[in-house]
């Protein structure tokens, strides 16, 4: 793996035999299918969260401020309180939380033999750009204000939460700060602006994301006279030298596709250690399904064993 572009992965049936699969997109299909003009962002998202009502919970689950911003513990038994996973969810930096996330975040401390501290960042549209960045810097100086030193703390991010965890490095780099370990990201959103090919090539059969939803989705998130090629909006356009280590995994079937490709390639060619899985026929943040995916099972099981190595 490491410095190849596009590991294959994925399970050893088509995407019209992963029958797990097809019966959990009919799920997020239907919750998508309910949503329409007129539905409000509240309403929205207590969808998402009613959709994960039946997550189990984790054994560890404990609400703190972090500096201010509301976040979350969540820990697996037996891990070490000094490694940290700083977890910013996804969700079009509208809905999601900490809370829908929980299986997930539990899943990855459980692999990783780290604690995570999930962040609830201030969300769009009451809060746009950049108010989720600063919340994320704000927790990040509040775990170094704890005793924990960088190099034990590591960021994971799906989606615009991979948006998210990417922004921050780059600000932290430009402003002299020491960055995490560091990073995995679940079918980051690195282009706001939608320019890769894959929003095309992809269109067919990426059952849940296209690109129009996700101009709108950024226009609501940048507001009407944002810049989706600011580079902290966008991180894709940033100077990507001194990044730590990163981790990215996307769905073959994703529109996202070219977002975590592109910025691979353009990390790399700056230096930066990435490891890009491309895994086959697997949708949008898959990651989020381990109790139905075998996929997403073994997807969290590599992304805790390079949190490991470099948590060490």
């Amino acid at each position: 793996m490491g410095d190849e572009m596009g590991d294959e992965l994925g399970g050893t049936k088509g995407e019209a035999g992963n029958e797990p699969l097809e019966r959990l997109i009919a799920r997020l299909q239907a919750l998508y299918a309910s949503w329409g003009r007129e539905t409000t962002v509240e309403q929205m998202r207590a969808g998402w969260e009613e959709f994960f009502a039946g997550a189990p919970d984790p054994d560890e689950y404990v609400e703190v401020s972090a500096g201010g911003v509301p976040a979350c513990w969540i820990g697996a038994p037996g891990v070490r309180s000094d490694r940290v996973v700083l977890f910013l969810h996804g969700g079009g930096f509208q809905i999601g939380s900490t809370h829908s996330h929980r299986a997930l975040i539990a899943a990855i401390s459980a692999e990783s033999g780290a604690r995570a501290l999930g962040v609830d960042y201030r969300r769009a549209p009451e809060h746009r750009f950049p108010a989720a960045l600063e919340d994320v810097l704000t927790a990040y100086g509040w775990l170094l204000n704890q005793g924990i030193e960088p190099a034990h703390i590591a960021f994971a991010g799906d989606s615009a939460g991979g948006t998210l965890a990417l922004a921050a490095l780059l600000s932290l780099r430009d402003r002299g700060m020491p960055h995490p370990a560091a990073a995995v990201l679940m079918s980051p959103w690195t282009d706001l602006a939608a320019t890769g090919e894959s929003y095309e090539t992809r269109a067919a059969r990426d059952p849940l994301n296209n690109r129009p939803m996700l101009l709108a989705v950024a226009r609501n998130y940048l507001g009407a006279s944002g810049d989706p090629y600011d580079p902290l909006a966008s991180p894709l356009y940033a100077d990507l030298t001194n990044l730590p280590p990163l981790l990215i995994q996307v769905g073959d079937r994703e529109v996202v596709l070219d977002d975590a490709r592109t910025f691979a390639e353009k990390a790399r060619a700056t230096g930066v250690s990435v490891d890009l899985e491309v895994w086959d026929e697997m949708i949008h943040v898959f990651q989020l399904f381990p109790a139905e995916l075998p996929e997403a099972r073994r997807a969290i099981a590599r992304i805790g064993g390079f949190l490991r190595e470099h948590l060490a």
